[in-house]
């Protein structure tokens, strides 16, 4: 079938289009971008778009799916449900399942079952170490024939400097980037950021120095090793200033940061509302500043969700014994788009974070507008506000501290691969 987008302003960061335009797609190829663009109406269908942003599907390089093991948290199903409805066309899972995708029989599932039950794309991303222990180097070079895009113990650093050296060496065999996660384990005992809102809550706190230690160390046997290193969920702005030193000299390390920690600070915390308990935690408003900054000036690459949805007995609980983590595919765009309203980033300069940046990193041809190029495109309004409401989420984690919040954008309509995967009810 033939789908003509008609009228929408085309903003694609790739090409560096940001026009009226109008977009044919047959099949699941981009096959024209062109003004006023004519087909016969009885073989074509035709989306009205005006007043409205087309721009390519967005791609979130930091999800978990939790499936295997975990399907009462999450499904593969579910969690791209999720993930179309924010505006989302591809995404990468990480690999902290259970069993832990260490090894190509995981990763083959992974990705069969998301051809089955998945409505957008995913990529998984295999574990650096076997069971995520730190140890031993997993399977790398066969879950990489199998199909990751990255690999990373997320969750937890590699603390031992001599495995994450020999695994940065593999990463740098196959091209593809480790995805860091930084926290120091000794410094990282508390729940919330050591600052004055853990003094006000008497809740165990972690310093921004537990990040920012794993952050330099990461970086400089990166360097060391001449391999590519990506930092992801950065949440302190020493963090953020020791990547800009970095890239100054070395120009294959990269970063993203959340929604959550640019928009919440630790002050949130206390509520003891266990919907803001991530990992890293929530820092100070010099942090949330920092993170701005740093997405201004681009030290920040890329916006990731770090989507981490739990069923309600994990969050039901006290603080102190709460799982970390933020239920974000449905609400990230809308937050982001905050970025743009507030004057902090251009429409453009957003969206490449979302889309040309990714999938540069992870080297897939998506995330641009280009006659020849699969059609993975969304429709959204940047200035409709909506409600959020956890109860409409389409993911089974319902886990958000956004829960009530007014925002101002939301995603409409989502095409993968040339087929209409999502539309939004006000969209007629």
């Amino acid at each position: 079938m033939k789908i003509l987008i008609k009228k929408g302003r085309v903003i694609d960061p790739k090409n560096g289009r940001d026009e009226i335009l109008d977009i044919l797609i047959n099949g699941n190829i981009i096959v024209k971008i062109d003004k006023n663009i004519r087909e016969k109406v009885d073989n074509v269908h035709v989306i009205d778009a005006s007043g409205l942003i087309v721009a390519p599907g967005l791609i979130d390089m930091h999800v978990h799916l939790r499936e295997p093991g975990y399907e009462y948290k999450e499904s593969i199903r579910t969690g791209t449900m999720a993930a179309v409805k924010g505006g989302f066309t591809s995404v990468v899972c990480m690999a902290n399942t259970d069993p832990v995708n260490d090894n190509k029989s995981v990763t083959e599932f992974i990705i069969k079952q998301a051809k089955a039950e998945g409505v957008c794309r995913v990529f998984p991303c295999g574990a650096i170490t076997r069971g995520l222990k730190g140890e031993e180097l997993a399977e790398i070079g066969e879950m990489y024939a199998a199909g990751i895009v990255a690999i990373s113990d997320d969750g937890k650093s590699v603390k031992n400097s001599e495995t994450l050296r020999k695994a940065l060496e593999y990463a740098k065999l196959f091209h593809i980037p480790i995805i860091s996660h930084c926290e120091d384990e000794d410094l990282s005992k508390g729940f919330v950021h050591e600052g004055k809102a853990s003094v006000m809550s008497g809740l165990d706190a972690i310093p921004a120095i537990a990040e920012e230690i794993i952050v330099k160390r990461d970086m400089a046997i990166a360097e060391y090793v001449n391999s590519p290193l990506h930092l992801t969920h950065i949440s302190s702005g020493g963090s953020v200033d020791a990547i800009g030193e970095m890239k100054k000299r070395y120009n294959q390390v990269t970063c993203d940061t959340c929604p959550h920690y640019f928009t919440l600070t630790d002050k949130a915390t206390l509520s003891f509302d266990t919907n803001t308990k991530v990992n890293p935690p929530l820092r100070s408003k010099e942090d949330v500043d920092a993170m701005k900054e740093g997405l201004r000036n681009e030290t920040i690459d890329i916006i990731a969700t770090d989507h981490a949805p739990h069923d309600i007995t994990s969050k039901d609980v006290e603080f102190n014994i709460a799982t970390s983590g933020i239920s974000g595919l449905e609400t990230a765009f809308g937050l982001s788009l905050a970025l743009v309203h507030e004057g902090v980033l251009s429409m453009k300069t957003l969206l490449k974070k979302f889309t040309e940046n990714p999938a540069k990193l992870l080297k897939l041809p998506y995330g641009e507008l280009t006659p020849g190029s699969p059609a993975d495109i969304i429709i959204f309004n940047p200035d409709l506000e909506w409600t959020v409401d956890r109860n409409t989420f389409a993911s089974k984690g319902k886990n958000t501290p956004f829960h009530g919040w007014n925002l101002k954008g939301r995603n409409l309509l989502t095409i993968v691969d040339g087929k209409i995967v999502y539309r939004d009810p006000v969209f007629k």
